[in-house]
């Protein structure tokens, strides 16, 4: 069975979660082999060269001179029409922002069904299973895919990428439709203020409403700097109050995110929220309040003042650091 993996292109850099997909493809049984496609400004090519590294099998890469951002409409039609064209059976994207939006295009244009948002996906015989977390987290839907091609998406983070080097092909790809008979142009992209990409930072140190104050955010900014890696996310509250970006926010109507780690400082744990990053591999909670119920899914917990805990803490990250 033939896969197709529709890269994410950002600013002509590759983003990690196209990692994770062509890692998730390569490693369902029965797949091969693992396509991808991917569609930018000059030198998108080389950009998307770089998943051979993780198991792609051929790269088709349609470039145009005059793309400066992302074209729904014409993305939506260049990858439909490629897919067929090549008769795959599965096409496969990241459930980003980006691919949000792109996914259900596809699977329109296709005249199927999309599995958004999926934890997991394996075959079984001429079909596909996915599992997605319902109810904010509190269920996991398993779904049989037997559409034909089946279209899904992946929950960033929710799979590792694993190295997998292959002599990947690299091929030419005509865009389906012209840039400028596309109805909708996306004319800015704004609101992204955040140095690392929650759905691609390994770590997340979140804050909620315990933090009092906008300007105490600078405590939640150090702990994430002290790491080195950490990308600084909020919940509703927290957005809706402007003391941060919209874009930062995590839960049921914001990002959905599965980092490695995941540090809550004042966050209660409103249903809400818990949505947004429950899937996350280990969760550490910092709330005064014992009974919150952010420590009901929480790997560990400090019940203390977050004034006092988290600058303890972020010198104790530093330190680590250093001795490593």
């Amino acid at each position: 069975m033939k896969a197709l993996v529709v890269a994410e292109i950002r600013q002509g850099a590759l983003r990690s979660v196209s990692n994770e997909v062509v890692s998730a493809a390569r490693q369902i049984a029965g797949i091969d082999p693992v396509s991808v496609v991917a569609i930018g400004s000059p030198g998108t090519a080389t950009a998307a060269a770089g998943l051979a590294e993780f198991g792609a099998d051929a790269i088709w890469s349609a470039e145009d001179p005059a793309r400066r951002s992302y074209s729904p409409e014409v993305a939506a039609a260049t990858v439909a029409a490629h897919v067929r064209a090549n008769e795959y059976r599965l096409v496969l994207l990241s459930a980003s922002a980006e691919g949000r939006d792109l996914g259900p295009r596809i699977a329109a244009a296709l005249n199927v069904p999309i599995a958004a948002d999926a934890t997991s996906i394996r075959s079984d015989g001429e079909d596909f299973v996915v599992t997605h977390p319902v109810y904010t987290g509190k269920a996991i839907a398993t779904m049989r895919l037997s559409a034909n091609p089946a279209v899904v998406s992946i929950r960033p983070g929710a799979i590792t990428a694993v190295p997998n080097p292959r002599n990947a092909q690299q091929h030419a790809l005509a865009l389906a439709m012209q840039p400028d008979e596309a109805r909708v142009v996306v004319t800015k992209v704004g609101g992204r203020t955040a140095k690392l990409d929650l759905a691609e930072a390994p770590v997340i140190v979140a804050g909620g409403r315990g933090l009092r104050a906008a300007e105490n955010f600078a405590l939640i900014e150090a702990l994430a700097n002290a790491f080195g890696n950490a990308a600084v996310g909020a919940t509703r509250a927290v957005t809706d109050d402007g003391w941060r970006d919209p874009s930062t926010q995590i839960g049921q109507t914001g990002r959905l995110v599965s980092p490695d780690l995941y540090v809550a400082v004042g966050i209660s744990g409103a249903i809400q929220h818990l949505a947004g990053m429950r899937t996350s591999r280990v969760i550490v909670a910092i709330n005064k309040d014992r009974d919150a119920p952010i420590f009901k899914i929480a790997d560990y917990g400090i019940v203390g003042d977050l004034f006092e805990v988290v600058p303890v803490l972020t010198e104790a990250v530093r330190e680590a650091r250093k001795a490593s």
